[in-house]
Parts: structure tokens; sequence; C-alpha cells
């Protein structure tokens, strides 16, 4: 899947500090990204819910999970890959083992069902994706210096080209995801600017 391009986004508002696009709630936020990329930190500064929830988007009715519930929220993503029987994360033993690593199976990604009627849940405007995507040098060396203190079992397989790959999953993704109709945005970190995708998505 080719990268999109993105753009800052224009009007902003300014929650605890962070600096966030201007139309959307604060209850909306679910922020992911790789390990590594910030979203305890973030989710911790803005009092949000930092227990790391798991979302399988492989699955039939995550849109419908009880870890969405209560927003913000940290969430991590387990998908589909090509190859692989089962949605995994990219920290998960059956990812980083393959060699090369797999694409994501952008087919069976499960997408929730269009608004029809009025009183019908729109899922694609319930939630908005805030997708964390610092450098991969970056996400490396933080990595580095935790994996030191042996505080985070993720860091055990750790390489430049592992990050680099991760992050690029999730990148993929959240193109994936906004193409669907999806809000989403990405940034490098908290105090970078929010930037959104530059073409239209689909009209959920």
């Amino acid at each position: 899947m080719p990268d999109l391009p993105t753009r800052p986004v224009e009007s902003l508002q300014n929650y605890k500090g962070i600096d966030f696009p201007g139309d959307i709630r604060y209850r909306q936020i679910l922020v992911t990204g790789p390990p590594g990329a910030g979203k305890s930190t973030l989710i911790v500064h803005l009092g949000g819910w930092s227990e790391e929830g798991y979302l399988d988007l492989g699955k039939k009715h995550w849109w419908r999970s009880e870890i969405l519930s209560v927003r913000p929220r940290e969430i991590h993503l387990g998908m589909p890959f090509v190859g692989l029987d089962n949605a995994v994360s990219v920290f998960d033993a059956e990812f980083l083992d393959r060699d090369p690593l797999p694409p994501v199976d952008f087919a069976r990604l499960v997408l929730p069902p269009r608004k029809r009627f009025f009183f019908s849940v729109d899922w694609y405007r319930r939630y908005v994706f805030e997708f964390l995507l610092p450098p991969a040098d970056l996400v490396f060396e933080r990595r580095r210096e935790r994996a030191r203190h042996c505080t985070h079992p993720v860091d055990a397989q750790l390489s430049l080209e592992i990050c680099a790959a991760q992050l690029e999953v999730f990148r993929q993704v959240a193109a994936f995801l906004h193409r669907q109709g999806f809000y989403v945005y990405v940034r490098e970190g908290t105090d970078s600017t929010p930037r959104r995708f530059l073409d239209a998505p689909l009209q959920p």
C-alpha cells in the first residue's frame, strides 16, 4: 500500500498543553502506535485510560469492544498478516520470527456497517484514531534504553530494522482506516502538530 501524503491540521484546540484537531471531542480519542511510540506518556498526560487495551481488527464487532467504552484510551492493535492464521500484534513472535516480516492482509480487516438509519450508530465517527508515529531511530533509542531496565518484554527482540517495520505497519493501517472513512490523524510526538491525510476518504 503506497504512502499517503499528509498536511498539518490547521484548526487546533488544546487539551492540557497538547494540540489536537479542533473538530474532535476529548472523549473520542483512541491513541495507538507501535511499541515505544509514546502512547502511555500521552494518555497519562491527558488523564485518560492508560492501561493498554488490545483491539483485534480482524475480529467481528471489534468496534463494540468493552475496552472502547472508556476514552481517551490507549490501544494496541492486533492485525491479520499474510501467511498467519490469526491476527497478531507487531511484537508477537508469530510476526517477528518471519523472514521477511509479513505484510498486513488488508482483505481480512473487518469493517463496521455503514450508518443507514437516523438512530443507528455511526461507528466511523464514534471514534477518532490518533496514530503516534515517531521516527524509527527515535523509537529504537527509547526502546534500547528501557530494555536495559527489562521493564518491557516487547523489547526482547529489538533492532532499528524491526522498529522501522513496525512503524510502517501502523502507517499503512492508519492510511487504510482513513480511506475507509474513519477519522484518523497522525503525529510524530506530543509536541508536534497533528497531520491529516490529503486524499478524501470514503463517505461512511
